[in-house]
């Protein structure tokens, strides 16, 4: 009988181990995964634009809202609270649902419109043109142009000359105002704002004064400066042109000389001269 039942001792204090074993590997993991389960992830509130908002708009409170950020994701420069944005202007164009940086909007002092995205240093002109000078619409906020300058015949000219003033200009604004003309009558012209350094305003305001200016719109990548030496009114008259290009004569073929062949024959008694002439 006690050969019989040892097996089944063993067995059952097999049995009995595995169990408590098995138990005490349950209660070690359910220490260690609890306070993982039960930590929450670090979080934070940050502004998103509700819509998209344009370079000079002031914040308004339909136009941000607030969203929960994980914490380790939050960008630099964030603002907080709905608060924190409401009164302040846009400098860089935001998308709908972007986050409100502070790097994009201006300080509540400062406001909103057209002088807060003039950088340090520079300054905003304003130019009247029509729609040929304003590249029939398609100069916009944003993008890149080069001023042309055409000065008539004068006193100190003895022709029209058109030159590239500036290059490579940053159009701040573009709309239109209306104004009245010479006989009192309201009028509507375009009014192109670009981005110039003081030295440069000065030649602009110069320039819309003694001449005519004619916008050139140019690739924004484009940031090369081309010399060019400027265009005259002689160079429209193809009759000028060919006075002043130099004459081509066309000179007479050379005159090749060559010295003749000449052989003396005899036949039946009479001599004979026969002349062979090379050809050049």
């Amino acid at each position: 009988m006690r050969k019989r039942s040892r097996p089944w001792f063993m067995l059952v204090l097999a049995l009995t181990s595995g169990v408590v074993a098995a138990l005490l590997a349950l209660r070690y993991l359910r220490e260690r995964t609890t306070p993982l389960m039960a930590a929450e992830p670090k979080r934070a509130n940050i502004v998103l634009s509700a819509r998209s908002l344009p370079v000079g708009a002031v914040v308004s409170e339909r136009d941000v809202k607030v969203v929960s950020w994980p914490g380790d994701a939050v960008p630099n420069g964030y603002i907080r609270s709905v608060k924190d944005a409401v009164g302040r202007g846009i400098i860089t164009p935001v998308a709908e649902n972007e986050p409100l940086l502070e790097g994009k909007v201006s300080t509540k002092d400062a406001g909103g419109g057209l002088p807060i995205i003039i950088r340090d240093g520079m300054r905003a002109v304003s130019v009247k043109v029509d729609e040929v000078i304003g590249v029939a619409g398609f100069v916009l906020p944003g993008t890149r142009v080069d001023v042309m300058l055409t000065l008539d015949k004068g006193d100190n000219r003895p022709q029209a000359i058109t030159k590239t003033l500036l290059q490579n200009v940053q159009t701040l604004a573009a709309g239109q105002s209306v104004t009245r003309d010479k006989e009192g009558k309201p009028q509507t012209v375009t009014v192109i704002t670009l981005l110039v350094s003081p030295d440069d305003a000065e030649l602009l305001a110069l320039a819309a004064k003694e001449g005519r200016l004619q916008l050139a719109l140019r690739n924004t990548l484009d940031t090369l400066a081309v010399s060019t030496a400027g265009a005259r009114a002689d160079r429209l008259s193809p009759s000028a042109t060919s006075a002043n290009r130099p004459q081509r004569t066309r000179s007479a073929a050379p005159v090749v000389k060559s010295n003749p062949t000449v052989v003396e024959g005899y036949r039946g008694g009479e001599r004979t001269l026969t002349t062979f002439q090379k050809q050049p």
